[in-house]
This record gives structure tokens, sequence and C-alpha cells, in this order.
């Protein structure tokens, strides 16, 4: 026996949705003390949208919809000119008033999910006003440079790209190629951006962070260089370096989940074994991340500029090349040697080569893991020379520990897969 009528239960469920939208909007306006619209507003005009979009369905009319949309705005305009205000806050209500209605008439549509996390980034975006303010403010010229550079190669470059085979075993897809030139520079970006933004005044904890995620390397080797023009502040170069190589795994974990999902569940057993004791080791200098110093910005390139982009595109082209090449005339130990050769200098290009080949079905799960596993071994011991031939013996004793220990564990997380 069910509460509603079979015609009835559709109708309530889009209603109920639409009402829970507007109420979720409309609570972050009404904390704003010059809001043109509060809670009620804002879930009376999703249920208007909603009910304005049923309306429209059973007459099959699709003005009435327009004809609400209208009224809405003619309703708002009509209550700035009746309202006396100095200094007009701006339209920000007015449109997400709108946006509220169109959201209730998608969820008659059936688009109640979209409607929903339309619904909550809305919210979001009127809640952090303040913090979203500030970050435009500490943006400069450079950083809208790198952000229309993205743009570009997101979406004026790769949509015209063929997306069929080329090349010697098939192993060259222009658009898959670079499709994974905006995935590591679109996670490369969000690091860079963020220690832009934040800078170097919340810590080691966030250097590391943001560090890992734009370049480790850079990271590694900025931090080695100043532990070594100023030992005072050796003990806080060693977490920066952990932290900034364990985001190595995490990013390239959350790479591999995009790209090859097959390959989730392994990898986590590989990284996590590598991940939890440089966190341990990381956890031992928990009181030098927050001592205080004048802590260096890693000099990380900006990973969206064209010839970065392309030089990227063209080393992973040329190790999907070698890979097929070698995995061809050598099977699975040449996969390992490309691995281990490329992973010295980029990680990135040789894991991506590695999980392409995997979607292929090339390689075996196994030996793809191994592969990735190979190139992460590789780039740590690259990091490790650059702690050992820049930072000094002083950092090393420091550092080289939790890089073993990272190593260390993931060994042993290969040997459980």
């Amino acid at each position: 026996m069910t509460l509603l009528e079979p015609n009835l239960a559709v109708p309530v469920q889009a209603f109920a949705t639409s009402l829970g939208i507007g109420l979720l909007i409309g609570i972050e306006r009404e904390r704003q003390r010059d809001a043109a619209a509060g809670l009620r507003t804002f879930a009376l005009v999703a249920m208007l949208g909603c009910l304005f979009a049923l309306l429209g369905e059973k007459t099959g009319t699709p003005w009435f919809i327009v004809v609400g949309l209208l009224a809405i705005t003619a309703t708002m305009i009509a209550a700035n000119f009746t309202t006396a205000q100095g200094n007009y806050p701006g339209f920000t209500s007015e449109i997400a008033v709108i946006t509220c209605y169109g959201l209730g008439a998608a969820v008659w549509h059936g688009y109640g999910t979209l409607a929903v996390m339309l619904a909550i980034t809305t919210t979001i975006l009127l809640y952090f006003k303040a913090q979203l303010k500030r970050i435009t403010e500490a943006m400069t010229a450079k950083d809208m440079h790198s952000i229309l550079q993205f743009a570009v190669l997101s979406f004026v470059v790769l949509p015209i790209l063929p997306n069929s085979d080329f090349g010697p075993y098939n192993a060259i897809n222009p658009r898959q190629v670079w499709w994974m030139v905006v995935l590591i520079s679109g996670l490369a970006l969000t690091g860079y951006m963020a220690l832009r933004i934040v800078g170097a005044r919340h810590g080691a904890a966030v250097l590391g962070i943001f560090g890992g995620l734009a370049s480790s390397t850079a990271t590694t080797m900025m931090f080695s260089r100043h532990a070594a023009q100023h030992p005072e502040l050796l003990r806080l170069a060693m977490p920066v370096i952990l932290i900034a190589n364990i985001m190595v795994m995490l990013r390239l974990w959350l790479v591999s989940a995009v790209v090859a999902p097959g390959l989730i569940v392994p990898l986590a057993i590989v990284f996590s074994c590598g991940i939890l004791p440089g966190l341990l080791m990381t956890l031992f200098a928990w009181r030098a991340l927050n001592e205080g110093g004048d802590l260096p910005m890693p000099e990380v390139k900006n990973p969206t500029e064209l010839r970065t982009a392309v030089s990227f595109g063209l080393l992973y082209a040329v190790v999907l090349l070698t890979s097929a090449w070698l995995q061809d005339t050598a099977g699975d130990k040449g996969l390992y040697i490309v691995a281990l050769a490329s992973g010295l200098t980029d990680a990135d290009a040789s894991v991506l080569s590695t999980l392409r080949m995997f979607n292929l079905e090339k390689i075996a799960q196994t030996n793809a893991v191994t592969a990735v596993t190979l190139a992460l071994f590789a780039n740590l011991i690259f990091k490790i020379g650059l702690v050992v031939t820049i930072g000094g013996r002083r950092l090393a004793i420091e550092t080289l520990p939790g890089l073993f220990a990272i190593g260390g564990g993931m060994a042993v997380g290969l040997l459980l897969i």
C-alpha cells in the first residue's frame, strides 16, 4: 500500500526536490543582509519553475517556462526600483533567483540529480564570496595567462585532434596523447596556482602538498638547495621533501583512477604501502612543520605553456612507441627497461604509457602495476641523488630514511598483489 497514488508519486518527488534546492540556496542568501531574496523566496521560485515546466508539458506549450522566467525577472526589476538603496550590492541574488527557477524546471524534465549538483555548486559559489575575491585579488597577469593557456589546451586543441591510432604498432592516438597532456597539465596547474595563491606563509606541510602536486622534482631540488644554504632550517626541508614525494603517489593514483580504473585496487595497495611509512617518518618531524623561517617557493615552470605541454606530449609519444616496440621484441622485460629509464626524469610519461598499454590489453594487470612501480622507483632514486648532491650529508642523514621507507614500502606492496 503506497501513501501516494502512482500518478502523484513522480510529481510530488519532483516538487520536493525543487523545494530542497530552493531551501539550500535560500539558506545561504538569508544570511546576507543586503540580499534581494531570502529563504522563502528561493523555495517558492524553485517550485514555481517546476510548476511552469509541468504546465508547459501538460498543455504542450513550451512558452510557459519562458513566461515564468520573464515574470520572475520583471518582479526582481520592480523590487529593485522600489527599494531605496544608496549603494546597490550587485546582481548576485537576482541571478541566483533566476538560476533557482531554471533548476526547478530542470527537475521536472528529469534532470533532478544534475539540478541538485548545480544547486550545491551555486550555494558554494555564493557562500565563499569573500574567499573567491581574495583569490582573484592575489592572482597576477601571469596567473591569468596560465589559466587561459590551459583553456586553449583543453577546449581548442583537444577537440580538433583526430581520435584514431597511427604509427608503428598503432601506438599513437593524437587525441588520447593530448588528453594525457591536459590531464597532467591540469593537476600541475592546480598545484602551481595553489603555490602562487597560498604562498609560503602557511608552513612546510602546505608547501609539500602543493609542491608535490605541481612538481615533486622541483620541490625536492629547491629545498635541498635551501637546506644547504641555511643549515638552521635543515629539519624543515626534510618533511617538505617527504610530503612532496608522497603527493606523487596520490597524484598518479588519481590519474590512474581516471585513465585505467581496472588498476585502482592494486595500485592503491602498492601506493598505500609506500605512503604509510612516509607519513610515519614525516610525523617525527612534526614540530619542524610549525617552525618559522624563510621558506622558499619551489621554482616550478608554468605547466600550461605551449612549449612545456608539447614537450611532455612528445615525450609521452616517444615512451609509448618505445614501450610498444620493446614489448613486442623483448616482452615484459622491455617494458620494465623503459619504465626505469624514462622514470628517472619523468615518471608521468612512463606511467601514462603503461596505463595506455593496459587499456589496449597489451599487458596484464600485474605487469602494468610492476612497470608503474619501477617508474616511481627510478624517479625516487633520481631525487635521492638530488638530496645527496645538492643538500649535502646532513640533509641526506635526515631525509634518506624517509625516502628509503617510501621505496621499501612500495616494494612490499608489489609483493602483496
